[in-house]
């Protein structure tokens, strides 16, 4: 095909792939609500409960992240970072790792970010979340809402290379080749 027709039939797809994402968000209108309890995580100010994660807001959007052993972890937060004003008029932001709260700083710091962190070291609350497999911890994210005293998950789901949670993946997806092999790291070679 030539340009011209590959770049309408990429444009038709685009539009499936928007016309499916209106069918997610029909779908998770619909789910039943999962009531969670109050887990506490450590910060480094202190303990922290996920009712108070909320601040003003009626709604907490909580990153499962694997910590500081994960490039992939670290290249989802980075993108987080840059959108995380954004992020946060909406909704409350988190992310949470099973790394203890003074190393969660001090790599935020080199980092550069913004977002809150919390540590679920000591907890279940991973596990119960579902971000725990065969023993090994997995990326993704959970919606929650607090109404009439209740925390309730109302949506979540996984990450992994090439999701919609990270863009360049779909930059990448532009090139003829893709990704080609290509790994995120913590650092690049300038």
């Amino acid at each position: 095909m030539n340009y011209r027709e590959t770049s309408l039939q990429l444009e038709e797809y685009r539009r499936q792939i928007g016309d499916i994402r209106q069918k997610m968000r029909q779908a998770r209108a619909t789910i039943e609500p999962e009531e969670v309890q109050d887990y506490e995580f450590a910060t480094p100010q202190g303990r922290i409960r996920l009712s108070q994660l909320f601040g003003a807001k009626d709604t907490l959007i909580v990153i499962h992240n694997m910590g500081t052993s994960c490039p992939n972890c670290t290249m989802w937060a980075d993108g987080f970072n840059g959108v995380f004003e954004h992020l946060r008029d909406r909704a409350a932001f988190v992310v949470c790792s099973p790394d203890p709260p003074d190393k969660q700083q001090s790599f935020a710091a080199s980092r550069g970010w913004k977002f809150p962190m919390v540590s679920h070291r000591g907890t279940t609350f991973a596990d119960d979340m579902g971000y725990v497999r065969n023993g090994g911890l997995l990326p993704g994210v959970s919606v929650f809402k607090r109404t009439g005293g209740k925390i309730l998950r109302v949506a979540d789901t996984g990450f992994s290379p090439g999701d919609d949670f990270c863009s360049v993946w779909h930059l990448f997806d532009l090139i003829p080749e893709g990704a080609a092999g290509w790994h995120a790291k913590f650092r690049y070679a300038s």
